[in-house]
C-alpha cells in the first residue's frame, strides 16, 4: 500500500455537551494540526498516489470552510458534540466528496482510502479511517 500525507491547521472556537467533558463544556478554542493521508495499491501512471498540490489546496479548501469558526453556531453541526474524533470523519468525508467529484484528478478516482489526524497537541490525537 503506498500513501502521501499533505498537512494543514485548523482554529475553531466550540463547546461540549455532557459531564464527561468536564470544563471543555464552556466555550473554548482548539487548534489542530491536520494530516490527510490519501493512500492506494498501485501508483498510478505518473508513478503517484495522488498529486499533493491538489491533494494539498483541497485539504486547505475543506479546512477552511471549517477555520476561524464557532462550530457551535454551524448549522452543520447542530446537536453535535465536535469532538476531535468527530471533527476528523467530518473532514475525511468532504476530502472523499472531493475525491469523488473529480477535484483530485481522474487518477485519484483510484484511491483506495483516506485518513485524517488532528493533532491536538503534541501528546494527544485522534485518526478517522474511510474507504474509498
Amino acid at each position: 500500500m503506498f500513501s502521501i500525507t499533505v498537512r494543514d491547521h485548523l482554529m475553531v472556537a466550540h463547546s461540549f455537551r455532557g459531564a464527561v467533558f468536564g470544563p471543555a463544556q464552556r466555550l473554548h478554542g482548539a487548534t489542530f494540526v491536520v494530516d490527510a493521508t490519501f493512500r492506494r495499491a498501485e501508483l498510478d501512471a505518473d508513478n503517484i498516489v495522488v498529486d499533493i498540490g491538489l491533494a494539498t489546496q483541497e485539504l486547505g479548501g475543506v479546512i477552511g470552510e471549517l477555520n476561524y469558526r464557532n462550530l457551535d453556531d454551524e448549522p452543520a453541526f447542530a446537536g453535535i458534540n465536535t469532538s476531535t474524533e468527530a471533527l476528523a470523519k467530518v473532514i475525511a468525508d468532504r476530502l472523499a466528496d472531493r475525491v469523488r467529484a473529480g477535484n483530485l484528478g481522474e487518477s485519484a478516482r483510484e484511491l483506495s482510502g483516506i485518513s485524517v489526524t488532528l493533532h491536538e497537541s503534541h501528546i494527544a490525537w485522534a485518526t478517522y479511517e474511510r474507504t474509498l
